[in-house]
């Protein structure tokens, strides 16, 4: 059984990540990036446009199934060299959160619904994905099955 990512990052970070082919969190670190399986189903949540900015989005940005590659290390340059993942991304429009929250067992009656979304990456539910993919448009019949 697949397992079910949500992964979160500044929209302008996941969106080099989708011209690429790949997904980075934690400031690229390994260990989080190992927890997830070959064929486990990502989703990223930005809750901003760019990194460590004020620019408020709280939307879902984009979503895909993981490769069977295992994290390996990309040279950004300035020594910067964060691990990554490999991830075959869906078409899908980016959907904002807060239509969601009520729909959502993570944010469901949480007055602080944000909270459990600052560490990075967390399992998600399946039914927490579905209803997410569904609002993105990239339902399970889309060209990668998830």
């Amino acid at each position: 059984m697949n397992g079910h990512w949500i992964a979160v990052a500044a929209a302008e970070h996941v969106r080099r990540g989708l011209s690429g082919g790949f997904m980075q969190v934690c400031h690229g670190k390994g260990a989080p990036l190992r927890r997830i399986k070959p064929g486990d189903h990502l989703v990223y949540y930005s809750p901003t446009t760019t990194f460590g900015g004020l620019d408020r989005l709280q939307a879902f940005t984009a979503i895909g199934r993981v490769r069977d590659e295992e994290p390996y290390r990309a040279d950004m340059g300035n020594g910067f060299q964060p691990f990554r993942r490999n991830v075959d991304w869906l078409e899908a429009r980016e959907a904002p959160i807060r239509p969601l929250l009520d729909q959502l067992h993570l944010t469901s009656g949480q007055r602080n619904w944000g909270y459990q979304l600052r560490f990075g990456l967390l399992r998600a539910e399946a039914h927490d994905f579905e209803i997410i993919a569904s609002a993105m448009s990239a339902h399970p019949a889309s060209a990668v099955s998830l």
